[in-house]
């Protein structure tokens, strides 16, 4: 199974929804889109958080069509170590992304005000949209 060393690693573990999780977690990815998109006006750093956000929702919503959910030691990171061998090399770099992404959503959070420039955070709600309506068609057999 392509997920065995993040079994091994006990990073991630087997487990089934709960019936509406999946579609909870999208809603709560489209929620964070749109919220993103209002305090872009108001705050850079955090609608970039919150835009990142949206990406991790969708993202543990197709673990779980899966049938797996990360651990909570570095789950966020876990969570896209996954997504790179579920979706395979045609998404490597936009998961790579995604990951960057996270090291500066942490940055801009815990330790820098005005981390995120403007240009950085148009791309990350312009990648986080479409990847977040596509995994959700993904997962559309499961909703």
């Amino acid at each position: 199974m392509k997920y065995n060393h993040l079994i091994k690693e006990n990073k991630i573990k087997q487990e089934k929804a709960y019936p509406g999780e999946m579609k909870d977690l999208f809603s709560l990815a489209e929620r964070d889109l749109k919220t993103a998109e209002f305090v872009v006006t108001q705050d850079w750093d955090w609608a970039f958080a919150v835009a990142y956000n949206s990406v991790l929702q969708a993202c543990r919503a197709y673990m779980l069509s899966e049938g797996f959910r990360s651990r909570s030691v570095e789950a966020h990171k876990t969570t896209f170590e996954f997504m790179k061998l579920a979706l395979g090399k045609e998404y490597s770099d936009l998961i790579n992304y995604f990951d960057r992404c996270r090291v500066k959503r942490h940055k801009a959070i815990y330790q820098s005000k005005s981390a995120i420039t403007e240009t950085e955070l148009k791309r990350l709600l312009s990648e986080a949209k479409d990847f977040v309506a596509e995994l959700k068609e993904f997962c559309k057999p499961e909703l």
